[in-house]
């Protein structure tokens, strides 16, 4: 009789490892932080949550302002349809729950009751695209294609630190409601290095280069930036631009960069279907802008779980499947 091997377990600091590299300057909880300021200047912010507020950095918010703070429970439809209600009457709500059940398990409610009259409800997801390994019932890999095709919806998908910092005031004094793909915990640092500030439906080049263009949103604009670095190494000359509002896109400065005979590619923390790749192709098309980009992101299916790192790696978002795949190209 031959016994069955027995499976090896994950360890849970693995799956939900940081993707910040070693020895990375980070922030802790930036979101939360940010949230509690802003409230500070305006009374009307309110944070709401399902149940996840330690887990979406919503819990210094409501050690902040705990009157305005509401538990709502594992109830996700509940989450937006309070949100709603309380925008309904000038409140400034902000909602936190992670990514798969905003967009998964409560899109009607947004979709009909917050953004057809076109309320400022703020939706705050964790675990967006491939920031856990806890497989396909957390990874958010299909949340920018789910809502980019609801109206009134701006979306936006964070680099760093910097960037959630300086989007949670902007998208308060927004109207209409809001999505941001939130990178929580000891979140990286990166842009205040690059002279950069954070606009509502702009993109910025963070660097010039005259070989490749890297059009990148999210965690991705950092992986553009280190392998930037490290194809300067091959006597490679990247630009990248950085677009953290995926809608509105800011087409303009995209295709102002992409209209050249650089190599050109998009990075994303997401599936290539509905993400940035599709959203920068459809404004080439109407633009009439005719070239080759080459997609970075998650494929077409269920992803494995497993260790963050090795994911990333497998799935082709580290930095050293970015550069090979530059090199290769080239």
């Amino acid at each position: 009789m031959t016994s069955t091997p027995a499976k090896t377990r994950l360890k849970t600091s693995a799956m939900i490892a940081s993707f910040a590299d070693p020895g990375q300057k980070t922030a802790p909880a930036p979101f939360g932080h940010a949230l509690a300021a802003a409230a500070e200047q305006n009374p009307a912010i309110v944070g709401l949550t399902a149940d996840l507020g330690k887990y979406t950095d919503m819990h210094i918010f409501a050690k902040a302002f705990p009157e305005r703070f509401f538990q709502m429970g594992m109830a996700e439809q509940l989450l937006i349809g309070a949100a709603t209600g309380m925008a309904q009457t000038g409140l400034v709500p902000f909602a936190s729950t992670y990514s798969v059940f905003a967009a998964r398990r409560a899109y009607d409610f947004l979709c009909l009751d917050a953004a057809e009259p076109n309320l400022n409800v703020n939706i705050v997801g964790g675990l967006p695209g491939l920031t856990t390994g806890y497989g396909p019932s957390h990874q958010a890999t299909e949340d920018m294609a789910i809502f980019r095709g609801m109206p009134n919806l701006t979306i936006v998908d964070p680099c760093d630190s910097v960037d959630i910092e300086q989007a949670v005031p902007q998208l308060a004094a927004s109207d209409g409601p809001t999505y941001l793909r939130l990178l929580r915990g000891n979140v990286p640092t990166v842009l205040d290095e690059y002279d950069y500030t954070f606009e509502l439906g702009k993109a910025k080049v963070l660097r010039p280069g005259n070989d490749v263009v890297m059009v990148s949103s999210g965690l991705m604009t950092m992986r553009a930036l280190s392998a930037a670095k490290e194809l300067e190494k091959h006597n490679v000359d990247v630009s990248v631009v950085h677009t953290p509002t995926i809608k509105p896109f800011d087409a303009k400065t995209v295709l102002r960069e992409l209209n050249t005979d650089r190599l050109a590619l998009t990075l994303e923390n997401h599936t290539v279907v509905g993400g940035l790749f599709e959203t920068v192709a459809s404004a080439m098309v109407q633009a009439g802008v005719s070239r080759q980009v080459l997609p970075v992101g998650l494929p077409d299916e269920f992803l494995h779980a497993g260790a963050l790192p090795t994911l990333h790696d497998r799935y082709g978002l580290s930095v050293g499947r970015i550069v090979q795949k530059v090199l290769s190209a080239l």
